[in-house]
């Protein structure tokens, strides 16, 4: 296991020196290329060689992911991903050429049956391994120091106090899913925060902020 992971995804509650410009609702692309790196993402993600909580961890890992707009973010964490699972080579992304044998891959998505695939989605909920250890009204507090890998546990939320509005039943693991170490479900759960919990005095008042997270990133408040 890594002893040291940095997200660079996890931008919450950080100061930032660029304005936040809003876009209109339903404003999906910015270039010509764009739809087509998501369905390059999909394509490849349909083969079965890595999960969605991989591709996660490769897209927030970037060095240079502030950069990067949001499709080039997948665009290069694609490239990462066929790299180290030996699909592609730097040089054949560069060139657009294949200059190796293609790599079997387990599955193939079809351009027939996309519509249907994308329909269906990839559930995420399993049978409760026991009982879950927290109930709605809880107060809890997600772990103060981050793990050594990915996790979907905002930083700016870590060691705050919010309380359980919500039980979700157990899902796959982000954490262990993304290490390549199974799915190992757990409980799921919304915690409310209060806004002045998380941002003191400068939070606007009434402001509230919900995240969800799984029953091992949180401890007893």
């Amino acid at each position: 296991m890594n002893t040291f992971y940095t997200s660079y995804a996890d931008l919450g509650g950080r100061p930032i020196t660029t304005p936040v410009t809003p876009e209109p609702e339903g404003a999906l692309w910015h270039g010509a290329w764009e739809p087509k790196a998501l369905a390059l993402t999909l394509a490849m993600g349909a083969t079965g060689q890595w999960n969605i909580d991989q591709s996660r961890s490769a897209r927030e890992t970037l060095p240079d992911y502030a950069d990067l707009s949001y499709y080039q973010i997948w665009l290069a964490a694609l490239a990462r991903l066929m790299a180290e699972r030996g699909l592609a080579t730097p040089e054949e992304l560069a060139s657009g050429t294949l200059t190796q044998p293609p790599r079997p891959v387990a599955r193939v998505l079809h351009a027939a049956d996309v519509a249907a695939v994308l329909a269906k989605g990839s559930p995420t909920e399993r049978p409760a391994p026991q009982p879950p250890r927290y109930a709605v009204g809880a107060a809890v507090r997600p772990c103060a120091t981050p793990p050594p890998h990915h996790s979907r546990v905002p930083g700016y939320t870590r060691g705050r106090v919010g309380t359980i509005e919500r039980v979700h039943g157990a899902h796959v693991f982000a954490d262990t899913h993304a290490q390549g170490l199974g799915e190992r479900p757990q409980w799921l759960y919304t915690v409310v925060f209060d806004g002045a919990t998380l941002w003191g005095q400068d939070a606007q008042p009434g402001t509230q902020v919900s995240i969800d997270a799984w029953e091992s990133t949180l401890e007893p408040a």
